[in-house]
């Protein structure tokens, strides 16, 4: 028969294997490495050159919409300009006289 201090040993040695056995189940030492990738949806290669020529027709239509809203614009602007100036300078001394 076994000693009770015996005793303790042999079932301190099979906790601390089936510890290691446990280890060994959680934390592989033979785990697999995979490469990693960025993930990329799946496009066809032909949708993404119609997305990138849809946007580039936008910013077309966009760049030609400002354009056009700028000129006229300018042309308000620069009739209001020599409006202005037509009076100054010719109508505005009638004007002063009349009173």
């Amino acid at each position: 028969m076994k000693s009770p201090h015996e005793h303790n040993q042999d079932i301190q040695r099979q906790v601390e294997k089936r510890l290691r056995e446990i280890d060994d189940q959680i934390n592989p030492v033979d785990q697999p490495v995979y490469q990693t990738q960025k993930h990329q949806p799946e496009q066809k290669p032909w949708l993404r050159k119609v997305i990138l020529g849809g946007k580039f027709f936008a910013l077309a239509v966009a760049t030609l919409v400002a354009v056009r809203v700028a000129s006229v614009l300018a042309g308000v602007v620069i009739f209001g300009a020599l409006a202005f100036l037509v009076y100054k300078l010719f109508l505005e001394s009638k004007f002063k006289n009349i009173k």
